[in-house]
């Protein structure tokens, strides 16, 4: 469970001040901002356009183009469930459907305590055991219903 920072204006500066000088430096500037403040900040786009000399629109297309990046923060907890076809074969699709039941969420949407995250992921890696998803950074591999609510159910 990470801890972000609140935005500030003068904080996403130096960020952006940091990767400025280098070549192709718009994806290092998103991947700190996140993990700054939890998700690229709207407010961003327009400095970071003006950083890089790019336009607001390129800027939001890049932010907007990879899945990974996020326009609010999420809650304490990720729920990554993976969509690939691997675990798809293997239950993936019930699996997420029982999940976004159970936290009456649709993909991207976080709980009204803030509790968990729920994120689509497109392979985590662990074919060999799903349908599989990682809860904050913890792999969870041969998974079923029961095992999901278990371990919602042990979050803080």
């Amino acid at each position: 469970m990470a801890e972000y920072e609140p935005w500030t204006e003068a904080r996403a500066a130096d960020i952006i001040a940091a990767h400025a000088g280098l070549e192709g430096a718009t994806l290092p500037i998103l991947h700190d901002m996140q993990a700054t403040f939890g998700c690229v900040p709207v407010d961003a786009v327009p400095m970071i356009a003006a950083a890089l000399n790019l336009s607001r629109a390129e800027v939001h297309g890049v932010v907007s183009f990879y899945h990974e990046f996020r326009r609010t923060p999420p809650g304490r907890h990720v729920l990554r469930l993976c969509r690939a076809e691997a675990c798809q074969a293997l239950g993936g699709d019930a699996l997420a459907d029982h999940v976004r039941r159970r936290l009456r969420l649709d993909w991207h949407g976080t709980t009204p305590d803030g509790a968990v995250t729920l994120e689509p992921v497109f392979c985590l890696g662990l074919c060999a055991v799903g349908p599989s998803a990682m809860l904050d950074y913890e792999p969870l591999g041969r998974l079923d219903a029961a095992k999901v609510d278990a371990a919602l159910e042990r979050l803080p």
